[in-house]
């Protein structure tokens, strides 16, 4: 059992009374006393617990819950960092859970978060129905939703560029003389993947070019399904001479195919990663700080907990396309 105050009054020969006041700095207990029971709390290991007092208090934890796809991604764990490094000299720690897309899973780990009072909610969502959050909304906690959009709930949202990154991809790679780009994405009821799909067929409607939804694969969840799409894709007569692949695990498995051929084919890749300057050829890639969108999700987290009011706000990050050698040859 740990050591309680009721256990530190008796080591201390103290009132219950005298060890709350020195457990909470309260300045009216005598410097002897004061000595003592601060070398009692020492040689029992007390620790006052803060997620009691909070909810005796009827307050807030000193706690932020974070609840992301999947913790071990290195995009999720990109944000995760950012929000750490923003809130680092608040004295507020992170919790964080995955819902490795599930919205069963997901809801009961945002439940659990506030059965514990957190200070705050930072999403990336998976579900389709966020409106159990607008209780808790209304009782003054903070949620930020980050990547997607929250559904049927209205709070602080901070998003990247999605379609226009996937725009700038597809019209990269038709400016190389590709007219059959393939597009691998992920399941096809996420928001991400949606924007990305639609910022792909935007770029090809606005050269002129028809959308050959043959080229179109979705529903890739991890490399394994991406590597069987990019055998189908390559099946085809003929197979497509550019590939943007729609996130870092899609394009983990597309690698794997096309690093046996003579000729790949062109690619881009949204989602930078650590490997992609360091392949043959180096992987041009849609990138932007994710680090920093973790760090503005936590910033709109403390501007509301300091009072900030007024109606959700809308963040969108920007993206770019780095050029390292594999988006930038012809067919």
């Amino acid at each position: 059992m740990r050591p309680t105050m009721a256990d530190v009054a008796r080591a201390a020969n103290v009132s219950l009374k005298t060890v709350s006041r020195v457990v909470n700095d309260e300045p009216s207990v005598s410097g002897a006393t004061l000595l003592t029971v601060q070398q009692a709390i020492q040689d029992l290991g007390y620790r006052r617990n803060e997620h009691a007092r909070a909810l005796r208090e009827g307050r807030l934890s000193r706690m932020l819950g974070l609840v992301t796809k999947d913790v071990s991604n290195p995009f999720y764990a990109a944000i995760a960092r950012g929000v750490e490094e923003e809130v680092r000299g608040r004295a507020l720690l992170v919790v964080a859970g995955s819902s490795d897309e599930d919205a069963e899973r997901e809801r009961v780990l945002l439940e659990l978060l506030c059965e514990r009072r957190v200070g705050g909610l930072l999403v990336v969502p998976t579900g389709s129905d966020h409106s159990f959050l607008a209780a808790e909304l209304a009782l003054g906690t903070p949620i930020v939703f980050v990547d997607r959009p929250s559904c049927h709930v209205a709070a602080d949202t901070i998003l990247l560029d999605n379609a226009g990154g996937a725009r700038a991809a597809t019209a990269h790679l038709l400016s190389y003389g590709h007219r059959r780009v393939a597009f691998v994405g992920d399941l096809p009821d996420v928001y991400t993947t949606v924007e990305r799909a639609r910022g792909y067929r935007e770029a090809l409607v606005a050269a002129g070019l028809p959308v050959d939804e043959a080229l179109v694969r979705l529903g890739c969840h991890d490399t394994k399904t991406a590597e069987a799409a990019m055998h189908e894709l390559l099946s085809q007569s003929p197979p497509p001479t550019a590939v943007f692949t729609g996130n870092n695990r899609i394009t983990f498995g597309v690698v794997r195919v096309l690093a046996g051929m003579a000729r790949p084919p062109a690619l881009i890749a949204f989602d930078d990663f650590e490997l992609a300057p360091l392949l043959s050829p180096p992987v041009t890639v849609v990138a932007y700080d994710a680090v920093e969108l973790g760090r503005q999700a936590a910033r709109l987290i403390c501007e509301r907990l300091d009072g900030a009011d007024g109606p959700p706000r809308l963040i969108v990050v920007p993206t770019e396309v780095v050029p390292r050698g594999s988006g930038e040859v012809g067919p």
